[in-house]
């Protein structure tokens, strides 16, 4: 079945031009012209993706992609927009947005940078249903409903919090550098943006650990990166 993309996109000529080379792919292509349009069209319906502007009448990109990253639901996100100053970047990754785009830009890269996102997305077992429930220690991470608790208390991670641990619990023991880790979490190369990972990495530790300082699950490889305590480190009675 053709995946099914909605185009979030006020500015008409560049929808359709969207819109007429991703339908070349075999894709299905749906556009709204406003936000609260296109916020209305992404919760009514299913969408395997959607291309969200930033700057949109109704309601903005970036509320959207927060209203959006609220359901259990998990839709990618690709945004759009005419700024360019890093905190508008790193803005649009950690509300959620999976890639970042900023005006103008081929099309051609755009295409590939639908396509790296779907691939992560199979990657990720997202496209299947996955039911296996990991526990490490008190923490359970339950990929199915995209939900965390910790000792038997539900965990509130954002979709990037969300999908960095899921990685990191899926290679226990294995080191990651900053560079891996944008690749495999949030699927294209943002090279010069590491420190993102830093500050991901220290609110994750915030909301998991116990002592954030010293943590037990996500660890520091000094001159490297990280990695996630094997799961013998975490022997004991508080095990969920």
């Amino acid at each position: 079945m053709a995946k099914r993309i909605l185009i979030i996109e006020d500015n008409s000529d560049l929808a359709n031009l969207l819109a007429m080379h991703l339908r070349d792919l075999s894709y299905q292509v749906e556009l709204a012209a406003d936000g609260l349009e296109g916020l209305a069209m992404a919760e009514s319906s299913h969408y395997d993706m959607v291309i969200l502007d930033l700057m949109l009448p109704g309601i903005d990109g970036i509320e959207i992609c927060r209203r959006l990253r609220r359901h259990e639901f998990y839709v990618p996100i690709l945004m759009l927009t005419a700024k360019s100053s890093e905190i508008d970047r790193v803005l649009g990754l950690e509300i959620g947005a999976d890639d970042y785009v900023t005006k103008p830009f081929s099309i051609l890269e755009l295409l590939a940078r639908v396509k790296a996102i779907f691939r992560r997305v199979e990657q990720n077992g997202r496209t299947s249903v996955e039911t296996e429930i990991l526990c490490f220690g008190s923490l359970m991470i339950d990929p199915d409903k995209r939900k965390v608790s910790l000792k038997e208390k539900t965990v509130d991670l954002t979709a990037r919090e969300f999908d960095l641990l899921l990685h990191f619990a899926h290679h226990p023991g294995r080191v990651f550098t900053r560079g891996q880790l944008l690749d495999s979490v949030w699927g294209y190369g943002h090279e010069g943006y590491e420190h993102t990972v830093n500050s991901h990495i220290n609110r994750l530790r915030a909301k998991i650990e116990d002592d954030p300082a010293h943590p037990r699950y996500v660890l520091t490889v000094w001159g490297v990166g990280y990695k996630f305590t094997e799961d013998k480190e975490l022997e004991g009675p508080d095990r969920c």
